[in-house]
């Protein structure tokens, strides 16, 4: 099977999108999965996965936040993995990324703690300070690591991550110096349908009581959960109360603007948050390039290396590539652990040949894989 033209095109037009900043350096990322510790959450802790710099130091924390569904049922569906490519815009940016899953999405237990009630009486403030604790039990994680500092960390989220980010703004915390709002609410039922939308802008206009941290906003005009006129509202009660921010109307993106804040629309939103970042000099001096793409197995043919360009071009770990003497190959992406991504694709490789081998786990060579490279590389000289 051949790669797609669309999905080889956006691929391309992100290589070249990440590559045009003549400040970006070649870089290594590292990963972890985590279980961030909270009480509320029982022994099992919270669902998190991290994303920053290879290099070893101690970088400032960017804590990010999910939405949430409309339908209660797809929350079980939802993990930390997938928005690998939204923290790794971060970490580029000198960041310690952590991507925290609230309690009753993801693996992270809870039930509906957060619920709102019923829609015509949507309670928002009790929702957010669920949401807060949450954030503030995994920032306490990440205060007693020796790779992150929480002085000068930043916060963002997206809809209801949104929504807890400014919450977490108007709690004043030590080392909070940032905070960016893609999209922000709750109570979203349908297009342009939200549940009790004067609570809503009440409990934005709440938080704007106390949050003193400079904020940005981003809101697309075609926004079909919170549109243009709500998401004034939400600015102008939390800027009447006080609240540092800045408002973006941004452009129209795709069929429903709330997907803006995306893995593929990253070439639209990261230059909001660039210029953001850079008007308080935070993040890192230089904004590193994505992992270096991988060379395809030489034994592969054409149609065979279109398949592992969808692979580089997957942004959900943990995935593996798996290669056999003759081209047979096979993948998995967004498995729970590597050793599943591992598993997975060698079995789907066996299906074709008896003898696979390991090629590649997420954005890097196995140790045999890397080796070939470089006696291939050598012969080449």
């Amino acid at each position: 099977m051949v790669l797609p033209r669309k999905l080889l095109l956006l691929l391309i037009a992100w290589l070249a999108f990440a590559g045009t900043s003549s400040l970006a350096l070649a870089a290594e990322f590292y990963t972890e999965d985590l279980r961030s510790p909270m009480a509320e959450a029982g022994p099992q802790g919270l669902e998190a996965f991290l994303v920053r710099p290879a290099a070893p130091k101690r970088y400032p924390l960017a804590l990010l936040s999910h939405g949430s569904p409309r339908s209660f049922d797809d929350r079980a569906t939802m993990s930390a993995h997938k928005y690998y490519g939204i923290a790794l815009e971060y970490a580029r940016r000198g960041f310690a990324a952590l991507i925290v899953m609230r309690r009753g999405y993801g693996t992270s237990p809870g039930g509906r703690v957060d619920s709102v009630g019923a829609c015509a009486t949507a309670a928002y403030l009790p929702a957010a300070a669920v949401a807060v604790a949450d954030l503030r039990a995994a920032i306490d994680a990440m205060a007693r690591r020796s790779d992150v500092t929480t002085t000068g960390m930043i916060a963002a989220g997206h809809s209801a991550g949104g929504l807890a980010t400014v919450a977490l703004s108007a709690q004043a915390l030590p080392g909070l110096v940032a905070a960016i709002n893609f999209a922000g609410g709750r109570g979203s039922r349908d297009d342009d349908d939200v549940c009790n939308p004067d609570g809503l802008a009440q409990a934005f206009a709440s938080f704007g009581r106390t949050s003193r941290v400079p904020m940005l906003w981003v809101y697309a005009t075609n926004d079909l959960f919170f549109g243009p006129d709500l998401a004034r509202r939400f600015y102008d009660g939390f800027r009447a109360g006080g609240g540092s921010a800045k408002f973006i109307a941004a452009p129209p993106y795709g069929e429903d603007g709330h997907y803006l804040y995306s893995v593929v629309g990253r070439p639209q939103w990261t230059p909001f948050v660039d210029a953001f970042l850079r008007e308080r000099s935070l993040g890192g001096r230089d904004i590193l390039s994505p992992p270096d793409p991988l060379p395809p197995p030489s034994q592969l043919n054409e149609a065979a290396r279109g398949e592992f360009m969808r692979y580089l071009a997957s942004t959900m770990p943990h995935k593996a590539f798996a290669v056999s003497p003759n081209g047979g190959y096979g993948w998995r992406s967004g498995r729970t652990t590597v050793d599943d991504a591992q598993r997975d694709s060698l079995a789907a490789c066996m299906k074709w040949s008896p003898a696979c081998t390991l090629y590649a786990l997420d954005d890097r060579l196995t140790g045999a894989a890397q080796q070939s490279s470089t006696d291939q590389s050598a012969r080449a000289r």
